[in-house]
C-alpha cells in the first residue's frame, strides 16, 4: 500500500476504536468519544508510516516490516511507559502490505528475506488500492470488536467452567 492509503487505514481505524472503547450512547458522551478517537489516532497514524521509514535506508518492506521491530513496538509500553498505541499502527501497516499488496512483506527479516503476501493484494499504483484498503479496514475492525466485546465474554464463560458454576 502507498501512504495515502497507510493514513486512510489509520485513521478509520482510530475512529473506529475509539467508538469501540467509548461508544458515545447518549449526546452527553460524544466528548469523551472524540478525545478517545483523537488519543488514539495520533500514534497509531505515527506507527502506521513507521515502517516506510526503510525506504529511506535499509531495504524495504524487509528491514522495518517484520516481526521483531513489531515486538519491540509492542513491549515498549510496558519498558517505558509510552508509546502505547504506535504498535497499533505497525500492525495494520503490516495487515495493509500483507493482505492488500501483491508484494507482502518479509516477516522473519533478517533471518529469511522471503517475503509473505495473500493473493488479495494488488499494486500500490492500482485504482482498486482505496477499496482494498477499506476491505481490510473493516476487517480489522470487525476483529477489534470481536476482541472487545467477545473475549471478555469468553474468558468469563471459562472462568465459571473452571469453577464448575
Amino acid at each position: 500500500m502507498n501512504k495515502k492509503g497507510h493514513v486512510l487505514n489509520a485513521v478509520l481505524l482510530s475512529i473506529g476504536l475509539g467508538y469501540l472503547l467509548e461508544p458515545a450512547t447518549e449526546l452527553s458522551h460524544v466528548p469523551a468519544t472524540l478525545e478517545t478517537m483523537v488519543m488514539i489516532a495520533v500514534p497509531v497514524t505515527l506507527g502506521a508510516l513507521f515502517p516506510d521509514v526503510d525506504t529511506a535506508f535499509g531495504k524495504h518492506r524487509k528491514t522495518l516490516h517484520n516481526l521483531a521491530v513489531l515486538g519491540a513496538f509492542v513491549a515498549y509500553p510496558f519498558v517505558f511507559g509510552n508509546l502505547e498505541f504506535v504498535w497499533i499502527g505497525i500492525l495494520t501497516h503490516y495487515a495493509l502490505d500483507v493482505a492488500g499488496s501483491k508484494r507482502g512483506i518479509a516477516l522473519f527479516y533478517p533471518l529469511s528475506s522471503k517475503e509473505y503476501g495473500l493473493p488479495t493484494g494488488v499494486a500500490v499504483s492500482s485504482r482498486y488500492a482505496t477499496i482494498v484498503t477499506l476491505v481490510v479496514t473493516a476487517a480489522e475492525l470487525t476483529l477489534a470488536a470481536a476482541i472487545v466485546f467477545e473475549l471478555p465474554q469468553w474468558g468469563f464463560e471459562l472462568g465459571r467452567q473452571a469453577m464448575g458454576l
